[in-house]
């Protein structure tokens, strides 16, 4: 069974920073795919970022402003937010695959407000 848990979400104005942490049970490098969604309400969920064979892609909304990364020694994975905008506020997953199988966390919120 593999679990992820969320932090790192809050409160920020615009053009601030957050960083969200994704603890896995294990190491994070045993994964094929990691990444990081988001959902908003009446919108569908979304892909923001993710890893995949040593390589990162990102939504072009989020291009320049967020970076995610694996961190070995916490088995987390992180995305690092930088130059938020409202239109950034939503709950944020992490998904993992392994053996053909998805795992989420549960989710944290970020809200982009003044």
């Amino acid at each position: 069974q593999v679990q992820m848990v969320e932090s790192g979400g809050g409160l920020v104005q615009p053009g601030g920073s957050l960083r969200l942490s994704c603890a896995a049970s294990g190491s994070i490098f045993r994964f094929n795919a990691m990444g990081w969604y988001r959902q908003s309400p009446g919108k569908q969920r979304e892909l923001v970022a993710g890893i995949s064979g040593g390589s990162t892609n990102y939504v072009d909304s989020v291009k320049g402003r967020f970076t995610i990364s694996r961190d070995g020694v916490k088995n987390t994975l992180d995305l690092q937010m930088n130059s938020l905008k409202p239109e950034d506020t939503a709950i944020y997953y992490c998904k993992v695959a392994i053996y053909g199988l998805d795992y989420w966390g549960k989710g944290t919120l970020v809200t982009v407000s003044s």
